[in-house]
């Protein structure tokens, strides 16, 4: 028999909340994180808002000197680790640290310091580059600082797969526990996003939404009128325990993780394949690798960036995936309404706020739907969160270069 994983803890730090309880009240309030960018002045640039992270976190787990070489990609990481892992009750010996890993994913990882050494060695020359600049900007440095604050030396690995990052993580995390190579795996990612050169890619782009004058009602996805994603940030991570080993220090489980898969669209590095199909193929594969039936979906958490073609496709694919009789009885809500678009953190957030719909028996809204669009024809549980018996649901993330990666999470019934 197939090892079987769970849920045990969960921890984030989002532009709503400093923790993923927090965050998710605020979730179920239909509160936006949107605003005008702070950290530093975007003048009169044509995007001038942001779902930011407003606060500098502070890193008690590691010693004050390494703590000041620390991205703040990595930060967030950290302190949502720490969440997760004192949320799943795992103190000083309830873990063994050669069968518990990391898998700690990012899209752009210390992209602020790669461009702030870039100038530095531009206008002062090559011995001013810092000598911590190599052992802090990597991708693989959340891992690495997650690993060594929390005694976690077993699978480490990274995850950049774009929008897709923080569910992927989960998965091939969750994948590492099903061939037994740990028992326990910490997981998720993160993201340090409201950046000068972040945001002017997407502006270049026109991918990001203009509506500086009303950032809460600017990112609106599957809405008629939505222009482009708000760029948010943070970190979302969970713990992930094998069942008789969650079940032997007698754990609080939150839900399974029944299945999981990826995809690519081989399409287009930044449109998504318009009929979705290359999203439907990973919500059917996860849908078969958790051994059920599209009809035994009660909950999506979509992508749903707010973006005129991903929201279709997104719909369409569902149809494609769900059939498209069981797409219109399911709930739909996208967590980006109100957290603007995370990137490589995206997946891991959204995934904790599908975890507690389950715990809950409720759903978050999607904020912003005011005008319908033919081409997003679902049940997007508009502006009030519902309550739901939620008993299995998926997590949907997509990403630039055609990434595709799914979830299936169960409600744990003790058996």
């Amino acid at each position: 028999m197939r090892r079987r994983v769970v849920v045990t803890g969960v921890g984030a730090i989002t532009p709503l909340a400093e923790t993923a309880e927090g965050t998710w009240q605020r979730l179920l309030a239909g509160e936006s994180g949107a605003g005008p960018i702070e950290r530093w002045d975007p003048a009169d640039w044509p995007v001038r808002i942001a779902a930011e992270v407003k606060s500098d976190p502070a890193l008690p787990w590691l010693d004050a000197k390494e703590a000041r070489n620390v991205a703040r990609f990595a930060r967030f990481a950290i302190v949502a680790a720490a969440q997760a892992i004192d949320d799943a009750g795992l103190g000083e010996g309830a873990y063994d640290s050669a069968r518990s890993g990391v898998m700690i994913g990012t899209g752009a990882g210390g992209m602020d310091l790669i461009a702030e050494m870039t100038r530095t060695l531009d206008a002062r020359g090559y011995r001013r580059v810092s000598p911590h600049f190599m052992t802090t900007f990597p991708h693989n440095m959340g891992s690495y600082h997650v690993a060594q604050a929390f005694r976690l030396y077993g699978p480490n690995a990274t995850v950049s797969t774009a929008c897709a990052t923080g569910a992927q993580a989960i998965g091939d995390a969750a994948e590492e526990i099903r061939r037994g190579n740990a028992d326990l795996m910490v997981a998720g990612g993160a993201e340090h996003a409201v950046h000068p050169l972040f945001v002017a890619s997407f502006i270049v782009q026109k991918a990001t939404s203009t509506r500086n004058d009303d950032p809460a009602r600017a990112s609106r996805p599957f809405d008629a009128a939505r222009d482009g994603f708000v760029i948010g940030e943070g970190a979302g991570v969970v713990v992930l325990e094998e069942l008789e080993h969650a079940r032997a220090r007698g754990a609080r489980i939150y839900a399974e993780l029944l299945g999981y898969a990826t995809s690519n669209d081989g399409f287009h590095p930044i449109a998504p394949e318009p009929e979705g199909r290359g999203a439907a193929q990973a919500i059917t594969n996860a849908l078969a690798d958790a051994g059920l039936g599209p009809e035994h979906i009660d909950y999506v958490n979509a992508h749903a960036a707010s973006t005129p073609l991903g929201d279709a496709a997104e719909t369409a694919a569902l149809k494609l995936a769900l059939g498209e009789e069981h797409a219109r009885r399911v709930a739909i809500s996208s967590s980006k309404s109100m957290l603007g678009h995370g990137m490589g953190s995206a997946g891991s957030v959204e995934t904790i706020a599908t975890i507690l719909s389950i715990r809950d028996a409720i759903v978050h809204p999607t904020i912003n739907q005011e005008t319908s669009d033919p081409a997003c024809d679902l049940d997007y549980v508009p502006n009030e969160a519902r309550p739901l018996q939620v008993r299995a649901a998926l997590k949907n993330s997509f990403g630039l270069g055609g990434q595709n990666a799914c979830l299936v999470l169960g409600k744990w019934e003790g058996s």
